[in-house]
C-alpha cells in the first residue's frame, strides 16, 4: 500500500476531487485538467492501493443518454487518511482544487 506522504501531486489531486464530488474518469479529468493517460491509470493505482473504492453505474441511463456507462470511485477511510497527508504535503493543492471546483461548476 502506497503511504500517504509517497503520493504524487496527480494522484493527490485525484483523490482531492473525488472527496469534493467529481466521481467518474471524465469529470475528474475535467475537474482535475489531467489526461486520461494520467486520471485511468492513477484511479486503478489508488483502487488497488486501498484509497479508492468503484462501483460501475446501475440502470438504463447510459443507453437513455446513448454513453457507455461510468464507473464511479469513492474515497475510503485509508483514502482520506492519504489525502489529508498530501494536503501536508502539497499545501496548495486544497487552494488550487477550490479554483478548479468554483471554475468547472458554473
Amino acid at each position: 500500500m502506497l503511504m500517504p506522504s509517497n503520493l504524487s501531486y496527480a494522484a493527490a489531486s485525484i483523490l482531492l476531487s473525488i472527496s469534493n464530488g467529481y466521481q467518474y474518469g471524465f469529470d475528474i479529468m475535467d475537474c482535475t485538467g489531467l489526461p486520461s493517460g494520467t486520471v485511468y491509470p492513477a484511479l486503478r493505482r489508488l483502487e488497488d492501493a486501498g484509497y479508492l473504492s468503484s462501483e460501475w453505474e446501475a440502470g438504463a441511463s447510459p443507453q437513455i443518454d446513448q454513453r457507455p456507462a461510468r464507473k464511479y470511485y469513492a474515497v475510503t477511510h485509508g483514502g482520506e487518511a492519504a489525502l489529508e497527508g498530501a494536503l501536508r504535503r502539497y499545501p496548495l493543492l486544497d487552494r488550487a482544487a477550490v479554483t478548479l471546483t468554483e471554475k468547472t461548476r458554473r
